[in-house]
């Protein structure tokens, strides 16, 4: 089939969202009651689309095989730039998870965001971000995904920011802002230094001339793109957004924070893959590491429910980066096609607890995200336990769900690349395993916190069950938890899945699965023991209303880790200060006197010169008339001293010369 074929369905698959947004935007309020709705019909038509390139016998079906479509964009000499797109199958994969939680989440919305006055703006910013982020997965280059990638950061912005009114969603919007700026222009750094050695940005040509860049200079490329990744996939030391991007609407958190937006650094390093070297996968593997912990440990003590799955996250994205590490994409992608499902599905099920415990009137000091007045839900939220449950067990890798196969993958290939990288390479699948096990110990203590034990929520709290616009969107995605979607053998990672997106069958570690689900069900355990202490998880102490609510790590002070990133530049902009302040400044105030001192000895110069000239000369020329006024007099005594003196010159001229 020729390229130009795909040329339609790429131009449907960017054009519908966007017309979309435009309509809503420019649409108003009146679109209000339709706006939902109207999103969900365009999302549906872009998942049936995507659906035909894995489809056998459809007319764009993608095989084996990738499909390329050039817009020729800038010519400048003999350098060529395009805005190419790209179809391959990992192109497809991401088509089809984006499209498809973009569509659970808008049906959700309909029910949880229907008392907003302004659902045409809120479903106007979600089809603008779905048009963005299919932008970042169908760029053939690294230009056409940098545009895009900033637009998706822009989406991000407006809605983490969307209850503007409100002081935190805008600081929280802000702050996610400004540090994905900071990932981004390390993004931009690589693309530079990539156009500056090999002339082009197109991922194709890039793997056919990557020789002929020096080692050296290769992985300082490599980091500088995976700075991108730590920008927008959260990685230490910029993921300090991540858990205050919870102040957006939880169908927002959901679908950006979860399950699409920033999965687009684990797509980046799945797309330029074969750009790192050896020591740039070292460096992503320390900071991946780093992050999986950090998340990991700050999710232990959190109360916001939402905030402790955010934590989550950044340790979910922590373990892919690993997967990059290890040297396999595959299984970086594997895990986070299942991620996307289960963590989007825990997401909606705590926007349906908070919907529930939320009072029709506001309650001085209650916070109904604060899982300490909360429990007791089991029997109130029948469908939402179980929906949590299913997307919980599969976080926490237990047999039989989906995370469990992804973590499995993930584990064997980090021992397996322990086994030639040396004795030291065992620490990074061993603290995947442990973190693991950290991960198994929050989430129970977060479903026994919500829906078990006694009820600690206002007797003005009236819970009660979602409406089937919210709940069915959560058992559709609580279903693709289970592992028979992607693997037939519950044990063997190595399934249809991984084959299809390109991972060749290699080694099978028959005891890491048995490993990973003892550490597992101990970290169970022992959160189930502590469920029956006399003060489980501390939840019966006081509720401090000096402090946050999320401040799991007091022994730093409180201190997050953007706050360690920013310490240097703090310690640097006082001194740059001062610099400003006694140099700078100074010399500034110097010039500035100069001038005014300057100014004044022009003006006097002007004064007493230049205009003194001029009137030296009017007076000179106005005298001489006055004296040839008076010779004219019609006096003869006059005229004959004029004519005596006319000769007595001339006499005296003829004698001199």
């Amino acid at each position: 089939m020729p390229d130009t074929a795909f040329d339609l369905p790429a131009y449907l698959l960017l054009g519908l969202p966007f017309s979309c947004f435009l309509l809503l935007w420019l649409g108003g309020k009146s679109l209000n009651k339709f706006a939902g709705w109207l999103g969900a019909l365009v999302t549906a038509a872009g998942l049936l689309g995507s659906l035909s390139f894995v489809t056998p016998g459809s007319a764009y079906f993608i095989d084996f095989k990738w499909v390329m479509i050039p817009i020729q964009w800038v010519h400048i000499g003999d350098t060529f730039i395009d805005l190419s797109l790209r179809f391959d199958k990992l192109a497809a994969l991401m088509l089809i998870i984006v499209h498809f939680v973009a569509l659970l989440v808008q049906l959700y919305s309909t029910a949880y965001m229907h008392d907003d006055r302004k659902l045409n703006r809120y479903f106007a910013f979600i089809q603008l971000f779905l048009f963005s982020m299919l932008g970042i997965v169908l760029a053939g280059n690294l230009l056409v995904m940098y545009v895009f990638w900033e637009l998706v950061g822009l989406s991000s912005y407006l809605l983490i920011g969307f209850w503007y009114t409100k002081k935190r969603p805008v600081w929280a919007a802000q702050k996610a802002f400004v540090l994905n700026r900071i990932g981004d222009a390390a993004f931009l750094t690589g693309i530079l230094m990539l156009f500056y050695y090999i002339g082009s940005t197109d991922l194709e040509l890039l793997s056919l001339q990557i020789h002929t860049i020096p080692p050296g200079i290769l992985t300082a490329i490599g980091i500088c793109l995976f700075g991108g990744c730590v920008g927008k996939s959260a990685q230490f030391p910029l993921s300090g957004w991540l858990p205050d991007a919870m102040e957006g609407p939880t169908p927002v958190s959901a679908l950006i924070h979860a399950a699409t937006m920033v999965a687009a650094g684990i797509f980046l390093l799945a797309r330029i893959s074969f750009l790192l070297t050896v020591d740039a996968r070292m460096v992503i593997l320390v900071i991946g590491a780093i992050t999986m912990v950090t998340g990991a440990v700050k999710a232990l003590k959190g109360w916001d429910i939402k905030k402790v799955l955010a934590y989550s996250t950044m340790s979910q994205l922590g373990l892919m980066v690993m997967a990059v590490g290890f040297g396999s994409w595959q299984t970086a992608l594997f895990h986070l096609a299942t991620h996307a499902f289960f963590k989007a599905g825990l997401f909606l099920s705590a926007g349906s607890v908070i919907h529930a415990v939320t009072p029709d009137n506001e309650l001085p000091g209650f916070d109904p995200q604060d899982m300490r007045t909360m429990g007791g839900l089991r029997k109130a939220l029948p469908i939402t336990f179980i929906c949590f449950s299913v997307c919980a067990a599969a976080l926490a890798g237990l047999p039989f769900f989906s995370g469990f196969l992804s973590k499995d993958a993930i584990i064997t290939e980090g021992f397996l690349w322990a086994a030639e990288f040396g004795a030291l390479g065992y620490l990074f699948p061993v603290l995947v395993i442990l973190s693991a096990g950290l991960t198994a110990f929050y989430m129970t203590r977060q479903v026994w916190l919500v829906f078990f034990g006694e009820k600690r929520f206002p007797a003005a709290v009236h819970a009660h069950e979602s409406p089937v616009a919210m709940w069915l969107p959560m058992v559709l995605l609580s279903g693709l938890s289970l592992f028979f979607w992607f693997s037939v053998n519950p044990f063997n990672a190595e399934g249809w899945f991984l084959h299809w997106i390109g991972k060749e069958h290699g080694a099978h570690l028959a005891w890491v699965p048995f490993a990973a689900s003892a550490v597992t069900f101990i970290s169970i355990f022992l959160a189930y023991r502590e469920t029956g202490a006399m003060n489980p998880f501390r939840v019966n102490e006081p509720i401090s209303t000096s402090e946050p609510v999320q401040s799991p790590w007091n022994w730093l002070r409180g201190y997050s880790t953007e706050h360690y990133f920013i310490i240097p530049f703090d310690f640097i902009t006082k001194y740059l200060k001062l610099f400003e302040k006694n140099i700078v400044d100074a010399l500034v105030d110097l010039i500035a006197k100069g001038s005014l001192v300057f100014g004044h000895f022009i003006a006097w110069f002007d004064r007493m010169f230049v205009d003194g000239a001029v009137h030296l000369t009017v007076f000179s020329i106005r005298s001489a008339g006055r004296g040839a006024r008076n010779m004219q007099s019609g006096r003869i005594q006059s005229y004959y001293i004029v004519a005596v003196m006319g000769v007595f010159l001339l006499i005296f001229w003829l004698v001199a010369i």
